[in-house]
């Protein structure tokens, strides 16, 4: 079961082609884990690891509980953060902006980590929401494989729908480890991103207050 917030927000996601690509598989969090870490022995007797050494023996079991239970976790709805949205009686009108959110993420491609931090904002309507559950839901969609681009289009749309107004902002600043650690292994270039709903899109200004 998912909460009705978190079919609120996988429903637009969907129509607006922004959901990550998944399909049921009809596992259980349970079997998931079970056939990852079965898959994780077989790669690492492939690679000539000995899982009879006391500091690889574990090693299946552990990245099978990390992929479903920590860093992808985002792709189960059901660990969709807990959001009550707040009646904005303050009749509040000013910007609200939250900077230097923690994102840990994973490139899709490679499966190697995504580091960087977010900036978000929005412009009060009839309602308001928690200052932490902006950061929850930026970890949330984190606990994915992303695509830079594609995650950060997903808070903004995530927070559009939840707030009820197009008044918000999205930015991203990170280094992909793909880039960093192997390919070109470029060590100090950063990927920066932003979505614009609403009057961020529309008002020079907005946007630069946001920006700055």
């Amino acid at each position: 079961m998912i909460s009705p917030e978190a079919k609120a927000v996988r429903d637009q996601l969907i129509e607006k082609g922004l959901e990550t690509p998944t399909f049921d598989n009809g596992m259980s969090e349970e079997q998931r884990y079970e056939r990852i870490k079965s898959l994780m022995t077989e790669v690492m007797g492939t690679l000539g690891l000995n899982l009879d050494d006391d500091s690889l023996h574990e090693t299946p079991h552990r990245i099978a509980k990390m992929y479903v239970y920590e860093i992808f976790s985002g792709l189960d709805y059901s660990n969709f953060p807990q959001i009550a949205m707040i009646e904005n009686k303050m009749d509040l009108e000013e910007m609200v902006k939250v900077r230097d959110i923690s994102v840990i993420s994973s490139c899709e491609h490679h499966f190697v980590t995504i580091d960087g931090t977010a900036k978000v904002a929005y412009i009060p309507n009839k309602k308001i929401i928690g200052l932490s559950k902006i950061n929850r839901l930026v970890r949330f969609f984190s606990q994915r494989p992303q695509v830079q681009e594609r995650l950060t289009k997903q808070i903004l749309i995530a927070l559009q729908t939840l707030l009820e107004t197009d008044n918000v902002a999205v930015s991203i600043n990170a280094t992909h480890y793909c880039v960093k650690s192997r390919g070109v292994m470029d060590v100090n270039s950063q990927t920066e991103t932003t979505a614009l709903g609403g009057i961020f899109k529309s008002n020079e200004r907005t946007r630069a207050e946001f920006l700055a």
